[in-house]
Parts: C-alpha cells; structure tokens; sequence
C-alpha cells in the first residue's frame, strides 16, 4: 500500500517540473527532475492506512512516482537526458499547490502550482464540460470560459518559465518546445478531467458515459461533443413568464444572440448544435420539451408550477448540462431564512440540563438581511405565486421559502440544543442545515462562552500557591462555564498542573455565596489517590479530605471526598445520594468508553457542576470525546448515533473541514487545552529530547522471529473472520516479544538472559552510562513479565530497581514513587498501561521505552511522568527499535502520524488485522537494514 498525493517531504517541490500530454488528460503526467531529486528506495515504503490516504506522504518509490528518464530541451537547440520522476496529474496537484508558497520551490513547480489553483477554481465554479479527445476517448475539460478567465489563463502562459515547458514535443525537433498557452490549456484539462465526476452527463446523456473513472473509447459521441456553442435562458416577464433561449459561441464567448436571431441567419451549423444542447437541457427540466416542438425555439412560457421547479432544483440540473439562467435585473432574489433560537426576554436563564427545559425556535425571514415584518410574513405566506410584492418590489419566492413562511412556529428544542446550534451558527431542521440566530438569555451566554476571561477572578486567599498566568487563567475559564451550569473538560498537557488549579476551584466556589454548597467528589485511578491527598493537604491546608476506597468507607459532607474508578462504579448508588457540589473526573480518558459500567456508574452522579481532567481527549477517535463532553455537559454532542453521522464520520473519514470548523467552534468553549510548547504556558520546562535507539536481533532472535511469520502466517492463510483476526493479533503480539527478548516469548521459567537480547543488551550500556552520571531512569514496558525479566536481570548485575505494575497496591505504589523521588532507587521499572497516566516522578532524567505502544500519545503521556512542571533537568527519551523487522515499520509510521488526533495506529494490534496476506507479510518481513 502506499500514499497516494504528494510526498512533499521529499523535497519534489524544489525541483523543475514539466507537464507531458497525454489522451485522454487525465492519464498526464508530471516530471520532475532537478538537483534535487530524491533517490527513489522502495524499501522506505510507508504502510499507510488506506481509509487515510494523503496522511502520510511516501518517496518516489513508495507510491510518490515512478523514477525514469527524461529528455529536456532548451532554445538554443541542446538537449540532454536527466533523471526523473513522474507523477500522474491527480497525485501532483499537492505537491504542486506546496510549491505555490514554499520558500524554496522551483520556478517551474511554482508555476505550475499556481496553474492548479485556476483550474481547481474553473471546476468549483462548475466551468467544465464533457467533450470526446482526438483519441475518441471520454474526458471533462475547462469551458466554456468567459473573457475574465481567458484573460487570466493568457496572464498565466505568459509568466511560463522555460523549465516548464523544456520537454520537446513528441515526434518533433527534439529544440522546438510547446507553445505556453495551448500547454497550459492542456494542463487545466488534465486537472478537470481527474476531479470526481459527478451525474451532469447522466442528465445530458441519459447514461453514465462519462462518469467512470477510467478512460472510455466514445468515437459514436464525438459529433455530440463538437458543438462550437452553449446555450443560456433569460427569463422575463413578472404576470407571464418567459423563457428566452440564447445562444453563445464558444470560440468567441462574447458573442452571444437570441435563438430567433440566430434562427433567422444563414450558420447551420450553430443551429445544429444549439438544437442537440436544447435535447439535452430538456433532459434536465422537461418544461423545455415544448421548445422542440416549434419551428423556431426562440422561447417558452413558463407556467408559475415551472417557476418553482426551476427555483426548486431546476436551474441546478440545468447548470449540470452547461445552461445557466439568467433573472429579471429588477426582480429581487435575496429572500433568505434563518431559525431565530430563545425570546427577547433576557432574564433568568433555564437550567441547560434536563429535558423539561425548551426553547422556542421560530423561522425568520429576512429581505437583503432586514427581518420581514409580521405583516409582510402574512402576504408571503398567502401568495400563490412564485412572485410577490414586497416593500414596493417584485421578489422572487422560492417555495421552501414560501413553506416557511407559512410554518413559522418550529417544535421547540432542549436549551442545551439551543446553545450548541447558537455555537456553530447552524441548526439541523429536518436534516438540512440552516443559519441561526441566538436572543434573549441564550445570546448573553453566547456572547460569555466567546470570551476566555468574561469576570475578573482572583486566586482563593486560601490557596497556598501560586498560580501561574495560565493556570489563572484555568481557574477563571472552570469558574465561568460551572457558574453557567455548563460542565468543562480541563486537557492541559500532562505536568500542567490541572490539580492544583482544580483545587483553587473548590475554594473559589466554596467561598462565593451564588455557588451551590456541597463537598467535591475526586474520581480518579488508584495510583492517583495519594497524590490528590498530598496536593490537597498542600495547597489547601485545613480542608477536609477523606479517601472513600478500602474497607470501612464513610461518605463525608464537606470539603474533597477521594475515590477510585473502581469503588465508585461499586457503589455509585449510595454516592448519587448526596448532593455534590461537584464532580472531578481525573485521567477521564478512563470512562472514554461510553458503554462500560464505569462509565455508566459515573452518569449516574448527580452535580452541581462536572469537571473533566485528561491529558489525552482524543486517542483513538473522536467517539471518545464525545464520552467525556456527555458526561461534562450532556446532550450538547447529541445521541452517539447522531454525533457518529453528524460530526465523526465527516471528520475522520471524508476530511470535511468545514465540518471540522463547526465542530471546533462548538467544542471550544467546552474543552480548554494547552500544551507545554505553547509560547508563555511553561517556559522554566528543560529541554527534551527523543531518539529512535535502533539495535540488531542476535542470531537467536532473527531465527526465532522466521520461525514465528512461517508458523503463523501459514495459519493465517487458512482461516478468515474472527479466527483470522485473532491469529493476526497472535502474530504481532509474538513478533514484539521476540524482539523483546526470546525468553519472554517461549515463557522459559529459569532463563539465561545475557547475550540472547539486541535489546537488554543496548538497556544495559544505557544505564551503565545514565548511572555512571548520578542519573535516574524509568524504564517502560507493555508486558509485565519483561518487566520482571529485566528487573531479575538488573538484580543480577547489583543495580536496585523496582518495578510498578496493574497489580501493585495503592499503599505500596505510593511508597515506591516516595522512594524513587527521594533518590533511593535509580531504576524505575514501568507497566505502560499502569503507570503511563498520573504520576510525579521528576526524579528521572532519563525514559527508556522498551517496546513500542501503537498509539503515540500514549507514549507521550507516559514520558510526562517525568517532562512535566518541577522538572529542572533536560530530559532524553530513548526508543528502543529493532532494526529490520516490524517495529522500525511500525516505528516510521509512529512518526509520520504523530500529529494525528485519531488515527489507525492508535486502535493497537487490531488495525491490522483487515490487511491482506500479501500486506500482512510485507509488514512483518524480516529484512536486512531497514
């Protein structure tokens, strides 16, 4: 598999680049050659997720292009043969649009990237047509043109640098290069003939001749295609309308007559044409059909029925068959709706949780922005026509319009409704999405919600600490959404420091006389509950805090009450009971699944405000997200069903960035997130630094790991459905232990293990170093039992360790972090899955990550143990790879989806498990250097 787009990062933009025709256009290429030029090396082959195509971005010989020769030429008559590498059109177009603005980018590629930014604009504007090549082949090409584009097109060819046009012509003088403007013309119609291709020609045709990707020989459709005019409709008339065919040329797109003119003179062959162009366009609104059956097809009345199928979607198909209609001048069309969401009345605001709580949603019409008056809505709404009088003009009425008019009173909706559509600008009527306007209360908590800072607050005179600028900021931004009666999620990075300014909001509402009393309930995993008590009893001397877990556990009324996920999914009846000031989700990726009993048991908590904590909100996709902001503020994302179909399945698998912009702009004032490398947020934070340590199997190991792909594949291969992908797993969770180290995958009870391991023995010269230096190190690893391997074998050389795992008690957890700070032990050995999230180990200036975890920002959140606020040390992270085998393909992959919120990486070894055999075995192949 490989990416298909433009391999920037390899640097194909900075060399010339020449377009080479070919019939049909999509089926041209770019070459690019240069100094430049990349040597192609299949082996570097990114295995991209096909539902993510574009993500990553290949050489040449992943994918990126195909490495040849190419013969160039210059004026003077020279030619010479160079490298190249040349790309179909479709995949070129970004690397060519990079090279528009890239700072160092050839001329020619620049040339030709501004090229695609006129073409790509002629087909949004819908300025194509469907024509037969000279090869008989079907194809889209740019036109017709008006003279403003023609003008552009020229401006253009005359900036062409010769390095754009060296390739000589085929079967010409090898000195005799292209003429600027036909190459050009040329290359904006191998742009429109790759884009998606739409229904127009099943209109035009009456089947879909020209809407299959791959070229097709049409020769009986080429007088079709040959016309030299299109055709336009100028309606006229207000009490009788008319439609007035028009005619104009192609080849001089401003001459233009009326069908009766044209009718009246002597080119038969404009009439010929215009006669075939009328068939087609009766195809696509069949009141046309009565202009075929006159001797002159000058016009037709239309029917006010007409009118409103033509308002409808009549003049879109129309458009798809390349005729527009033209309106009357003095006819007005800038009727418009909206939905109006609240009342006038800016008093008490409801509450925003709740069902019972409605708010009115009523139709708004409005003429060139100015709403209509009552009145004026009356005479809409009574018109049978699709012309009315308004405020002395004549406006044109769609029916929807009409409709709306009429129903103006919508079925009111939840207030939390409310205020999402306020947020986007946009609300969901019937499945189609129509503006909004917000009023009254909801437009006041609008206006707030648009503003980080809307009160001044200052930090609780009981706060022993003292709070940076964004942190202060936290506390003003969790002070503003829980007086709203809005929940918040807090995602600072990890070591932010999301605990001390939640404990400055407890004061704060503790001591505002407007909050709600009650004490604060602290969900949050085992390993975190000493922490919180700590800090608590820190910043917050001489609040209560008490830790609801363990036997004998009583509920307190008053100040922090402590609990774990796992005690409080056991007796989440008995804490829904009291009435809670408010509710901490901590590490709240825990209830990232929506249907889990933890997650559930949450729910059912009543609060007077929610607060999530999470350093990750998004890891594998953006369903667990919405998890988090339907607990903090339910309803405000819909149903899950809902938000996978409205907001999930455009994002993530049609990359709809418009959708992803509504999206930010209704999850932005419910989710506040800063990152250490923010300017300003953490400046006193070291530097760090991460490396790939790449190390070799032994001899043992890379016989051990054949032996295992053989086995397992061949098991592979002969099952399917559930087994297959559980084989699938098998394979890759064994290839890791391999790499790990052989005694952990065959399981041996008393093993030898020096000198069978790439691995241990690359641990061992890092710590001997890290040690050598009074350093500390922790060391992570996804299975427990090779942390036991390597903790045995630590023991083995005299170096004290400890090792911290899902099944160490929360006492003795606690006393192994005190001990690792206070410099008592040096190497911290890790469960990833236990101990990658919550605690405060500054100690370390040193992570190792034994093996790798398939999703990046778990890594991440597990080297913050150390990299976070109250570290003064610069801090190196060492990424153990084997070299040659599935960890450096997984390894490279890690690196170019790093930056993804929601990739196929981050759902572990079952991503894989839908690949083929073929790539199944690619992956997993053990080579040589990799």
């Amino acid at each position: 598999m490989s990416s298909r787009g433009g391999a920037l990062n390899t640097g194909l933009e900075r060399c010339a680049a020449v377009f080479e025709v070919a019939d049909p256009p999509r089926l041209s290429t770019i070459a690019f050659y240069g100094d430049h030029l990349p040597d192609p090396n299949p082996d570097h082959a990114d295995h991209a997720d096909p539902d993510h195509a574009g993500d990553t971005e290949p050489g040449p010989g992943a994918g990126g292009g195909v490495p040849g020769a190419l013969v160039i030429a210059s004026p003077d008559g020279a030619k010479r043969e160079v490298a190249a590498v040349r790309m179909p059109v479709a995949d070129a177009v970004p690397v060519l649009s990079q090279a528009r603005r890239a700072a160092h980018a050839h001329p020619a590629a620049a040339f030709w990237g501004a090229a695609v930014v006129v073409a790509l604009q002629l087909v949004a504007r819908g300025r194509v047509r469907p024509t037969v090549t000279d090869g008989d082949f079907d194809a889209w090409r740019v036109g017709p043109l008006d003279p403003a584009d023609l003008q552009r097109v020229r401006d253009l060819a005359d900036a062409m640098p010769a390095h754009a046009r060296a390739t000589p012509l085929p079967g010409r003088d090898p000195a005799e290069l292209p003429e600027a403007e036909p190459l050009l013309r040329a290359f904006l119609d191998a742009v429109a003939d790759t884009m998606p291709r739409g229904a127009a020609a099943v209109h035009a045709l009456g089947s879909p001749v020209f809407t299959s990707p791959a070229p097709q020989r049409v020769p009986h459709l080429r007088t079709w295609a040959d016309q030299g005019v299109r055709v336009s409709l100028r309606i006229e008339g207000l009490e009788e309308f008319r439609a007035v065919v028009q005619v104009h040329s192609l080849a001089d797109p401003s001459l233009v007559v009326d069908a009766a003119e044209l009718w009246a003179g002597t080119d038969r062959r404009a009439r010929s044409d215009a006669m075939v162009v009328l068939r087609r366009a009766a195809r696509a609104f069949p009141p046309l059909e009565r202009l075929l059956d006159l001797p002159v097809p000058d016009q037709v009345v239309l029917l006010d029925s007409d009118v409103e199928e033509l308002l409808r979607d009549g003049a879109v198909r129309l458009a798809g068959v390349g005729v527009d209609v033209h309106w009357p001048k003095d006819l007005v069309r800038d009727l418009s709706a909206r939905v109006v969401l609240g009342s006038e009345d800016r008093g008490d605001r409801p509450a925003f949780f709740g069902p019972d709580q409605l708010t009115n949603v009523n139709w708004q019409l409005a003429l060139g922005g100015d709403p209509l008056t009552p009145d004026e809505l009356d005479r809409l709404a009574e018109a049978h026509r699709p012309v009315v009088r308004l405020r002395d003009r004549w406006t044109l009425v769609d029916p929807d319009l009409a409709r709306k008019a009429r129903e103006r009173d919508l079925k009111p909706v939840t207030a939390i409704d409310a205020l999402g559509a306020a947020l986007t600008g946009v609300a969901d009527i019937d499945g189609e999405q129509v503006p909004v306007a917000a009023t009254g209360w909801l437009d006041d908590v609008r206006a707030k919600l648009a503003l980080l800072d809307t009160e001044p607050v200052e930090p609780p005179a009981a706060l022993h600490a003292t709070l940076r600028d964004y942190q202060l900021r936290g506390l003003r931004w969790l002070d503003r959404m829980t007086s709203l009666g809005l929940g918040a999620c807090l995602a600072d990075d990890m070591g932010l420091g999301k605990t001390v300014t939640l404990i400055a909001l407890h004061l704060h509402r503790a001591g505002d006389p407007t909050t709600s009393g009650g004490p604060t309930l602290v969900v949050c995993p085992a390993s975190l509950l000493g922490n919180w008590q700590r800090e608590i009893e820190k910043f917050a001397p001489g609040v209560p805090v008490t830790r609801y877990h363990g036997s004998g556990r009583e509920v307190a009324h008053e100040g922090f009450v402590l609990t774990t996920y796992g005690t409080m999914r056991v007796d989440a009846d008995r804490l829904a009971d009291l009435e809670w000031g408010l509710v901490v989700a901590d590490e709240a990726q825990h209830v990232k699944n929506p249907s889990s009993d933890t997650a559930r048991a949450l729910r059912r908590i009543p609060a007077a405000a929610r607060v999530a904590l999470t350093g990750t909100p998004v890891e594998n996709s953006l369903t667990e997200l919405w998890a988090i902001l339907d607990w903090t503020t339910p309803g405000l994302l819909g149903s899950l069903p809902a938000f996978k179909a409205r907001w999930a399945k455009p994002i993530e698998a049609d990359r709809d960035r418009a959708t992803a912009d509504r999206f930010a702009a209704l999850i932005r004032p419910f989710l506040l997130r800063r990152r250490k490398s923010d300017p300003g947020v953490a400046p006193e934070l070291p530097p760090k630094t991460e490396t790939d340590r790449p190390v070799a199997l032994t001899r043992e190991q890379a016989a051990l790991y054949e032996a295992v792909v053989r086995e397992v594949m061949a098991e592979i291969a002969q099952a399917d459905g559930i087994a297959r992908r559980g084989r699938v797993v098998k394979l890759l969770t064994g290839l890791k232990q391999v790499c790990n180290h052989p005694a952990q995958y065959l399981k041996e009870t008393s093993p030898r293990l020096e000198g069978r391991s790439g691995k241990l023995e690359l641990l061992d010269e890092l710590l001997d170093t890290i040690l050598a230096e009074d350093g500390a190190v922790l060391v992570f690893t996804q299975y427990v039992a090779m942390a036991r391997l390597i903790g045995k074998h630590l023991t083995a050389r005299g170096i004290p360790s400890q090792l911290l795992h899902g099944g160490t008690p929360v006492p003795a957890r606690e006393e192994m972090v005190r001990r690792f700070q206070d410099g008592s032990v040096p190497v911290f050995l890790l469960s990833l899955k236990a101990a990658g999230t919550g605690l405060n180990l500054t100690r370390a200036d040193h992570v190792v990550h034994y093996d790798r975890w398939w999703n990046p920002a778990v890594e991440d959140q597990a080297t913050d143990r150390a990299y976070r606020i109250g570290q003064t040390k610069p801090v190196q992270v060492h990424r153990l790879v084997t070299e040659g085998t599935i960890e450096d393909r997984i390894a490279a992959m890690l690196r170019a989806k790093r930056d993804l919120a929601s990739s196929v990486l981050a759902q572990g070894e079952s991503a894989f498990t839908e690949l083929s055999d073929a790539e199944l075995a690619d992956l997993v192949e053990l080579r040589s250097g990799s």
